[in-house]
């Protein structure tokens, strides 16, 4: 029996054992019955009526306005934290005996109790998705309202078991997949948007691959996808890859995997890493279907450059008149001049950013951290590869091959984590 038919039936078992105050109730006084199915939850201990009250309390929660849910998030970190006079208790007696029964006290009393909640609504039927959903909601007040951070701590905490990549199933996309999954793919895309089902019939077409991470407990539901083109050596210009013709011979002819677009499909998910999982599986899959390939690049966006660059508070920031010459190349809406001095300026300022801007140890930009971080080096730098408002708004259409290069990738990752040290592909090797 599906799990979520299963857990419908126990849901249905336990909901006639609730009593009626807990499943009744007006607007009024929505957050506190949700609180008070909350409550009841962490102290339920049979499998019927914990899934009844899960769905009850995830029903309670969507009923809410957007007003309410903060209210109900401030409550979580108000009253369902851990308790300081429980953690200093098992601190004094972990110090006056150290040993791994007191260790094992001392981790409960530091568990908050909401941790008890967000495991218990997981059990409801969609109970996955939902709290999902739930963090989704979590994060977009969260700059305004710091002291969730605790909470928004404790479902990263779960979900990144709850996510680990064992439990994630590789799929690869193609036009038999159903259309549910198609069509979420056209609505997540988020580097090169879709405009509907003829551009992403191109995306899978036969000189095309497409891959997607999906978790059994949201099995119609992407998690993340990547797509990739099939070509012979190394693009240097998505707007080609994105309105070329399809080239029938290429699965026999490529001899490069251009990987061109990741996307995230799921804003409660956000800092749960599953890209660099998702690359370096796809990279096996492809090599197993298509021996041919030789090469496996990049042609990423450089999203912190425009941003970077027109700093005022750098240290060798620009001067007003370079502001000038090289903001029209940075605006859509212009009439960008033909000036080869001013567009190789830009073209190596973009890879000084990619190699000299840190943050701490690591690249600024978050594109470099994420693909260095999973152990590719920076290749070359193309001008005029994006001619999206986003791309020229970004990086001038300033586009970068990140080069994995798969007997060095594992080496690359170490020196990278561990010293930030930056693999940069020599100008002989880029083509």
């Amino acid at each position: 029996m599906p799990i979520n038919r299963w857990l419908n039936s126990v849901m249905d078992a336990g909901r006639r054992l609730l009593p009626e105050s807990l499943t009744k109730g007006n607007d009024r006084d929505a957050i506190a019955k949700l609180e008070s199915l909350c409550q009841t939850l962490i102290s339920s201990r049979g499998e019927a009526m914990g899934t009844a009250l899960a769905s009850e309390a995830l029903k309670a929660y969507k009923g809410l306005t957007p007003e309410q849910r903060t209210e109900f998030f401030l409550h979580l970190a108000r009253d369902f934290g851990a308790s300081d006079a429980d953690i200093r208790a098992a601190m004094q007696r972990y110090l006056h005996e150290p040993s791994d029964d007191n260790a094992i006290q001392l981790h409960h009393a530091t568990e908050a109790p909401r941790q008890m909640i967000f495991r218990r609504l997981n059990m409801a039927p969609r109970g996955t998705s939902s709290v999902v959903s739930l963090r989704a909601d979590l994060l977009s007040v969260l700059k305004e309202h710091a002291e969730l951070k605790p909470v928004d701590a404790d479902l990263r905490h779960l979900m990144v078991s709850w996510f680990n990549p064992g439990f994630l199933r590789l799929e690869e996309i193609n036009w038999r997949t159903s259309a549910l999954v198609l069509e979420k793919l056209i609505a997540y895309e988020a580097v090169h948007s879709m405009n509907g089902w003829e551009d992403l019939q191109r995306r899978l077409a036969e000189d095309r691959r497409c891959f997607a991470f999906f978790h059994p407990a949201v099995p119609d539901e992407p998690l993340i996808f990547v797509e990739v083109a099939l070509t012979s050596g190394i693009a240097s210009s998505v707007d080609t890859l994105l309105n070329e013709p399809v080239d029938h011979a290429a699965a026999r002819t490529a001899d490069t995997a251009i990987f061109y677009s990741i996307s995230d499909c799921q804003p409660g998910l956000k800092g749960i890493s599953f890209g660099n999982f998702l690359i370096k599986q796809v990279v096996f899959e492809l090599k197993q279907e298509l021996p041919n390939l030789q090469r496996f690049s990049t042609l990423s966006p450089i999203p912190g450059f425009a941003k970077w660059l027109f700093d005022d508070s750098r240290e060798d920031a620009l001067s007003d008149e370079q502001r000038a010459a090289f903001g029209v190349y940075f605006d859509p809406n212009a009439t960008r001049p033909e000036n080869d001095e001013l567009t190789t300026s830009i073209v190596k300022l973009s890879r000084h950013y990619l190699k000299q801007a840190k943050r701490g140890l690591h690249p600024l930009d978050p594109v470099a951290r994420f693909h260095l971080r999973n152990g590719a080096a920076i290749g070359a730098c193309h001008w005029q590869a994006d001619s999206s408002a986003r791309g020229i708004k970004q990086s001038a259409g300033i586009m970068v091959n990140y080069i994995y290069e798969i007997d060095h990738v594992e080496q690359r990752h170490e020196q990278f984590v561990n010293q930030g040290e930056i693999a940069v592909i020599p100008r002989n090797r880029r083509a």
